[in-house]
């Protein structure tokens, strides 16, 4: 393979400056926090879904670059995570929660299967 152009290098770097490591631990903190008894405020109710997407995102990324979606299970939640991640979040705040809960509840899910087919490890 021949080396990589000044233009490829440069696009490599862009996207390692960009790259967020997965966190599992702020994963199952922000699950915990849309699944609870009680719900989370209206003002953290948009910041929650921008990072339960982004958790969804990196979460199909790493079952998609680890051929997971092989598995059964792994190809259903990508497919709802995909669908969930492309809705906008409802103005109402009932249907506000009840999205923030369906985000949680597929990351969560993605997440314990990625652990069990071992494609992820388990967060602490």
């Amino acid at each position: 393979m021949p080396p990589l152009s000044g233009t490829e290098l440069v696009t490599v770097l862009d996207r390692l400056r960009g790259w967020t490591p997965f966190d599992g631990g702020a994963l199952l903190d922000d699950v915990a926090a849309v699944l609870d008894d009680v719900p989370p405020s209206e003002e953290d109710t948009a910041q929650l879904a921008e990072r339960l997407r982004g958790h969804l995102t990196r979460l199909v990324t790493i079952a998609v670059a680890g051929e997971a979606e092989q598995d059964p299970t792994v190809a259903q939640l990508v497919l709802r995570a995909r669908s969930l991640h492309a809705d906008r979040l409802p103005c109402g705040r009932q249907e506000a929660i009840a999205h923030l809960r369906r985000l949680g509840w597929t990351a969560n899910e993605l997440h314990d299967r990625l652990t069990v087919i071992r494609c992820l490890r388990e967060a602490a």
